[in-house]
């Protein structure tokens, strides 16, 4: 088998602070040539650096197996956070100290791409058709990362059987879970318009504030639901209030909130969107509602049994079937094909030092060589 660290070495040295372009691309695309796979790299958007719209580059590679066989795809993203300061080394400079592989996207998620280049390089052409769908901006607006791949295989008629996301959802130790499926998430943006005027004289101005308090009282009394078999509640949490006032002795003009919203399969975007708006109105303000993603499950059937059998092959460990955490890129995934997510422990994403342990780059590897020949084997595509 490839040589998992010196992989995921590689591809840490190339700087991809979301959204991602250029050289990390080039460096998967130089690992994946030689495996036999026809590589496509593209980029989307055309606006200012740090905008939403801003060039985000995308990698699809194929190698096709014999005709009529299965399709099995990896996923995942080459874009990282930024690193921030007071690293113990250079966040790009890959760094081993002891058993552990320190850098920037080590663990998210680098690492687990690295473990699928070194999977495939095991599992024989003849076994079935392999895809990896990789973007360059799930860590930033994800508007032209993973959604673009798929307006892309639509276009090529590509279609996946089952896919695997290589997202970091090991919580203690490697194989200790994974994720059948995730929360939906909406931000809400509310506002309430007043008349700014002097606190002395109340009767001349409309103070927004009140009405404000008011909703956001009614919001977070709200109790959305106790949770399902396989969601856990969902919460719905205030994350920021402004007035944009800098004067004690002034009724301001406009008071605004955001809230967060993650949510289980009992709801939609729209049907919460629509909640928070005929509260928002009630008390004289207006809300806009930014739907992140929806909520998805993948049935535990023969797709996760393959999975988790698996991983206790490797480790030995049963690992739990959650649908806990954030979002990811399956959100959108999800509507090509049954997707499944699993990958290093995530004790370290996003933060200072971030680092996997060497070995467990080898085990993944050999997960996902197991997960990759089993998925071709399938009778039938089924979650």
């Amino acid at each position: 088998m490839l040589d998992t660290a010196d992989l995921a070495k590689r591809l840490i040295a190339a700087p991809s602070v979301t959204p991602a372009t250029g050289a990390v691309f080039a460096e998967l695309e130089a690992m994946l040539a030689p495996l036999g796979f026809a590589v496509h790299r593209f980029t989307r958007g055309d606006g200012p650096e740090g905008s939403e719209e801003a060039p985000v580059e995308n990698l699809f590679a194929i190698r096709t197996g014999p005709a009529g066989s299965k399709h099995f795809a990896f996923a995942g993203h080459l874009d990282v956070v930024p690193p921030g300061d007071g690293w113990a080394s250079d966040p790009f400079a890959p760094d081993v100290r002891g058993e552990l592989l320190h850098g920037r996207g080590a663990v998210d998620m680098k690492g687990a791409i690295a473990a699928m280049v070194a999977a495939v390089a095991e599992v024989p052409q003849e076994a079935g058709t392999i895809s990896f769908i990789i973007t360059g901006d799930e860590e930033g607006p994800a508007l032209h990362g993973t959604r673009a791949l798929i307006d892309y295989m639509a276009a090529e008629g590509i279609q996946p059987d089952l896919c695997l996301v290589g997202e970091p959802t090991s919580v203690n130790r490697l194989g200790d879970m994974v994720k059948i499926g995730r929360r939906g998430s909406v931000n809400i943006f509310l506002t309430v318009e007043g008349t700014q005027g002097h606190v002395a004289y109340p009767h001349l101005a409309d103070n927004p504030l009140p009405k404000l308090v008011a909703i956001l009282a009614e919001l977070d009394a709200l109790t959305l639901d106790t949770g399902t078999k396989w969601f856990q509640p969902s919460n719905l949490e205030i994350t920021e209030i402004a007035a944009l006032n800098k004067a004690h002795n002034v009724i301001p003009a406009r008071g605004e909130a955001r809230i967060s919203i993650r949510f289980n399969d009992l709801h939609t975007g729209h049907s919460l969107s629509e909640r928070v708006c005929a509260i928002a109105e009630k008390h004289g303000g207006k809300a806009r509602p930014v739907i992140s993603g929806e909520p998805f499950l993948t049935e535990p059937g023969a797709f996760s049994r393959l999975v988790s059998e698996a991983v206790e092959a490797e480790t030995g460990l049963t690992p739990e079937l959650s649908t806990t955490g954030g979002t990811s890129d399956a959100r959108f995934l999800r509507a090509v094909c049954p997707v499944i997510e699993f990958g290093l422990c995530n004790a370290t994403m996003h933060k200072r030092d971030e680092a996997v342990a060497i070995p467990d780059l080898a085990v993944l590897a050999r997960i996902y060589a197991r997960i990759a020949r089993a998925a071709l084997a399938l009778d039938t595509p089924e979650g």
